[in-house]
Parts: C-alpha cells; structure tokens; sequence
C-alpha cells in the first residue's frame, strides 16, 4: 500500500543551520495497518509525515501509493488519497466560517471551486449532519456555528471528519491529540481508531505518549536522528510495557532516554 524506500532529506544543505531530518528511512506499510510513530524532538517524525502526505519532497529515494510512484507529486494531488489531521487544531479549519462551511470546503478538496459552488443543497446537508452524528458531540445541530467558536476537543474532531470526509487511503495524524486536554485528547484518539477501522485506512499516527503508542494500532515505530531505529508489532509489541519501550528505545538510540524527551502519559 504505502512504501517508502531510502528517503534522504536535508533542510538548509551546506549551511551552519544544516539539519537531516531523514536519513535514508525504508518502511513498507501494508493496506490498513494503523502504524504509531514516537521519537525524541528532531527525530524526523513531523518530516517523515511531511513527506508522505507531498509538503516535503524527498532529496533522494522513492514514495509508491499502491502501484503508483507518487515521490513527485504535489500534494494538491496527494490530497485525493491522503488526510492530514495536525497538532494544532486551527490548522485544519478556517475559524470564521461554519461547521458546515468547513466540510464543504472538505467535501471539494481537490477540485477548483469556491466556497459558494462547494456548498450543495440539501442532500450534502443531510450528509455532512450524519457524518457530524456519528462524532457523538451534538455537533449536527450546530452546522451554522462558526467553527472558532467550539471547544479545541470539538475541532479537532471535526478536523478529523473533514480529513477522511472522501474516500481516501491514507490518514495521516500529527500529535493531533497533542493540543487537548487529557478527557479530549482521549475522545479524538477513540474517534481515530474507530474511523481508521471502520474505513479500513492505512493509518500513521505521531505521538510523544508512549501509552498511546502501544494503546494504538498494530505497530510502533521509534525514530531517533531521522532514522527508524526499532520497529515492532505483534506479538512482541503486545507484550510490551511503557517502561520496556522506554528501555528498547534508549537502547536502540544509544543514549539514556528520560521522560524530558518522551512524554509518558
């Protein structure tokens, strides 16, 4: 489904401020696995999702999306297939519009059209109300509200929907949880799972809580100075407690890792 091959990239080359984020990541993920990903700050974790989703475009190697060679598409394109939820909530939406008027700018992504021609008539209400139900949040009697005004669990969530409003491949979740609250954060992240499950997507999830790496999906993966250092799944990541990942990774990236580094809750 998704596969990666000796992804190499440098930002600033040849300057004092010189930073290689990746260094030559190989990672092949299977059609609706659900993958975490935990490192350090500057392990190459934001890049790595950078790079799948078209923002950043790899130095050296190659990007395959099912048969297709996708390392030089843009995202506009890339957006067709893949859904980006961020960290940072306002990100995601634009806060002076609606509810609605945010998944009807979703529900067009890439086509040419402007908010006037993205909002359809009463059937695309309808539709984006039962998407907006199933979120559990109340949030289908609301569609007029502006979207600034909700709660940042609330946003988030809608950032979620708007992200896998189309039929797409790929989700692609950056520290979303990162910005909530802990009662918020785990709605979002339940929200998560059941969405990836139900639309069987290929899920790749950044996180700095190493509970929540080993609560989600399937496989985890640690990167360390923009290398996949461990990668682990089934039977021996179901074993695995915080305080094992916490040793694996320190062992893995050869230094003595400590909760400044990696959050654990």
């Amino acid at each position: 489904m998704l596969r990666l091959t000796d992804i190499h990239i440098t930002f600033n080359p040849g300057t004092a401020t010189e930073v290689r984020a990746l260094r030559g990541v190989n990672l092949d993920i299977p059609e609706g696995e659900f993958v975490t990903v935990i490192g350090s700050n500057g392990a190459g974790k934001s890049t790595l999702l950078s790079a799948v989703v078209g923002t950043v475009k790899p130095d050296t190697g190659s990007i395959w999306l099912d048969t297709d060679d996708v390392t030089d598409w843009p995202a506009a394109k890339r957006a067709r297939h893949v859904g980006r939820v961020f960290q940072e909530p306002r990100l995601g939406t634009c806060s002076s519009l609606t509810i609605e008027e945010n998944l009807a700018l979703a529900a067009a992504r890439g086509k040419h059209r402007s908010l006037k021609l993205a909002l359809g008539g009463r059937g695309q209400k309808t539709l984006f109300a039962e998407q907006l139900e199933k979120l559990g949040l109340g949030l289908e009697n609301r569609m007029g509200t502006p979207i600034g005004s909700l709660s940042g669990g609330q946003r988030q969530a809608v950032s979620l929907l708007m992200a896998t409003l189309l039929p797409m491949k790929i989700l692609v979740l950056d520290e979303h949880t990162a910005a909530l609250d802990p009662s918020a954060a785990d709605k979002v992240l339940t929200l998560s799972a059941e969405i990836a499950e139900t639309r069987k997507l290929t899920t790749l999830m950044v996180t700095h809580s190493m509970r929540d790496a080993l609560a989600y999906g399937s496989r985890t993966l640690m990167m360390n100075a923009g290398r996949i250092v461990l990668d682990i799944k089934g039977e021996e990541r179901s074993k695995l407690t915080v305080t094992d990942l916490l040793e694996r990774f320190g062992k893995a990236a050869g230094t003595v890792i400590d909760d400044d580094q990696l959050m654990l809750a």
